[in-house]
């Protein structure tokens, strides 16, 4: 299935494609529009020749920041971003042999398939995921990958919700995203009300 993030037609490829550009993508997914955080994976592919998550980990920290600042910058916190991918990378690469698909798809200790509540487990033991990336990153699994880990609509609530349209994980089309985008904005207003009165 094709994703339809960014509105590129190249990233949204990669970020289909590779699992560890989705996850990177999910990473930058703070503080920016969502487009350019997730067009992010291709850009750092495209001036690396790479998304090889060993390379990245081992590559000079302070270049890479180099390769966030270039025009079109990769976000708008170059440094404190690019520490975070290459220490998300170094995690992927140790912990699970370079196969970010692994994290929701490598079998338990006794060998059973993980279920939704194993795989946010696990999303929230990576570096920069909280317990909500954690669940909006699952319910993108569930909702636009077809991972099928039994309960992960339960285990990502109230993202893997049928027909919401609160996060990335319902974006399918331009039309969607703006509704995301609008719900985002509300939600975000509601938070500010409450917050004063």
């Amino acid at each position: 299935m094709t994703l339809h993030l960014t509105g590129d037609t190249a990233a949204d490829s990669l970020l289909s494609d590779d699992p560890f550009a989705l996850l990177v993508g999910m990473l930058l997914d703070q503080q920016i529009p969502m487009e350019t955080a997730f067009a992010g994976p291709a850009k750092i592919r495209d001036r690396l020749g790479t998304l090889d998550p060993a390379v990245i980990a081992q590559y000079d920290p302070t270049e890479f920041v180099e390769v966030f600042k270039q025009t079109p910058a990769v976000h708008r916190f170059p440094g404190s971003m690019a520490g975070r991918v290459q220490t998300l990378a170094a995690v992927v690469a140790e912990d699970w042999h370079g196969e970010a698909a692994a994290i929701w798809s490598a079998p338990d200790a006794d060998g059973t398939a993980p279920d939704g509540a194993e795989v946010l487990r696990r999303l929230k033991a990576l570096p920069g995921f909280g317990e909500q990336k954690a669940k909006i990153f699952l319910a993108l699994l569930g909702k636009r990958l077809g991972v099928e880990a039994a309960g992960w609509r339960e285990a990502s609530a109230p993202y893997g919700e049928e027909g919401s349209l609160r996060s990335v994980a319902d974006i399918v089309d331009p039309e969607s995203l703006a509704k995301v985008r609008e719900s985002k904005r509300a939600a975000k207003a509601a938070a500010k009300e409450s917050a004063t009165t």
